[in-house]
């Protein structure tokens, strides 16, 4: 990789390494690794389980010194939305990481640079690779730098509530049975499928969601389901 690329992604993430060999190993995914073992003798994994780590702390950080006071149970499940692979991913194309991995050539010709997988590992290993670098307050900086919009927006949206588990734990306590999901519609054409779900507990119907997956249909109907409980 040149050295004005990496030069270009320390701009990007507002960080400039003193160890340089820790943003290329971030970078290195095993696939690139075990094709060129001389010139990459580590890949990304080590500091992608100590990047997981260092992002659950600063944003249960963030969460517990916030004026608002969340519950230990909120800050647990805001903190499960933002190291979703999906979320991660999302950070890491914002910064355009994928443009910077190294990827062996079979990654590389599937489209490994755009896989979620992928994208959201190497973004936790450059967490990782700042918190060696420069410590903990500077992988704080960078992660809420990066972060902070879209926490503020996950608990302004209520994006992180899990409302299937949700209504899991309620039907169990109120009727001693799971909920049960039924697809009662399937329109529009393949790629603009559109699904409506029901969502029954002890044979009543409690609510309806529609969404272009089943799983987004299933937690609109638990959502609808929850609101209805609390009636």
């Amino acid at each position: 990789m040149p050295e004005h690329d990496i030069s270009e992604l320390e701009k990007n993430i507002g960080y400039e390494f003193k160890d340089k060999t820790l943003l290329l190993e971030a970078l290195t995914h095993k696939s690139f690794q075990h094709e060129n073992p001389r010139s990459a003798p580590h890949h990304n994994e080590r500091l992608e389980f100590l990047g997981d780590s260092v992002l659950g702390m600063v944003v249960v950080d963030y969460l517990f010194n916030s004026r608002d006071r969340y519950t230990e149970s909120m800050m647990s499940k805001i903190k499960s939305y933002i190291v979703k692979s999906k979320v991660l991913s999302e950070i890491a194309k914002g910064i355009s990481l994928g443009n910077y991995l190294r990827l062996g050539k079979g990654e590389e010709e599937t489209g490994g640079r755009n896989k979620v997988s992928i994208l959201s590992d190497a973004m936790e290993a450059l967490v990782g690779a700042v918190y060696i670098d420069g410590g903990y307050e500077k992988s704080k900086s960078l992660v809420l730098r990066l972060f902070k919009e879209k926490i503020d927006a996950a608990i302004k949206s209520r994006d992180f509530h899990d409302y299937k588990s949700e209504l899991q734990e309620e039907s169990q306590m109120r009727f001693g049975v799971l909920p049960e999901y039924r697809l009662v519609k399937e329109e529009g054409q393949e790629h603009k499928k559109v699904f409506t779900v029901e969502v029954f507990i002890a044979g009543e119907r409690y609510g309806q969601g529609r969404g272009r997956s089943k799983k987004e249909a299933q937690t609109l109907a638990a959502k609808e389901a929850l609101k209805n409980l609390s009636v």
